[in-house]
């Protein structure tokens, strides 16, 4: 009998949640984390956000791919969505672009499945990351793993995980419209 665990390739959005989904997943998977968030505006705030990713992925030991950091590819996906409201349409748009990159990795690696870190925050709808992660794997050899983590305590426990590591915790979604959402929101 085989002790080989399917390899899943879990797509991150930051340390915290990617602390708690991955710690969840590896209990039956073997997970290898990517980062691919071309949405995070300015690049100093992306370049943050990958360093605590980095080093939570060395300090337990696990791989990380690190995607390509195409703002104008990403400006382009959203554009005519710019004044959408936080959740709604862009948001939509900026999953599927994230996914569909995360889902032609998995299959270059050989992953068996994909899943994706969006759903642990409560500002994301899993009835909305979800389909648009099984249509990012489409025909692929790569099967999309539908969960909603914030679920069961997941949301708390990646904040507790998130003491625990001392990671930076961001504001605001990451791309230059939500920050702008974020800034008119406090005022």
């Amino acid at each position: 009998m085989s002790t080989e665990k399917p390899k899943l390739l879990l797509h991150v959005c930051c340390a915290p949640c990617g602390a708690y989904v991955s710690r969840l997943l590896s209990a039956n998977h073997d997970v290898v984390l990517y980062f691919y968030n071309p949405n995070i505006q300015p690049r100093k705030e992306y370049e943050k956000r990958l360093a605590e990713v980095r080093r939570y992925a060395e300090s337990v030991g696990l791989p990380l791919e690190v995607g390509e950091y195409d703002e104008e590819r990403w400006l382009e996906a959203v554009r005519g969505h710019e004044d959408d409201p936080e959740g709604g349409e862009r948001c939509r748009i900026c999953y599927r672009f994230r996914l569909q990159g995360a889902a032609e990795v998995a299959e270059r690696l050989g992953c068996e499945y994909l899943a994706a870190t969006l759903s642990v925050s409560p500002h994301k709808k899993a009835e909305v990351v979800n389909p648009e992660g099984l249509a990012a794997v489409g025909e692929r050899s790569v099967e999309f793993l539908e969960a909603d983590f914030k679920k069961k305590g997941g949301y708390q426990a990646s904040c507790r995980l998130s003491r625990e590591y001392g990671f930076y915790r961001q504001s605001y979604c990451g791309c230059v419209f939500s920050q702008r959402s974020r800034r008119g929101k406090r005022r």
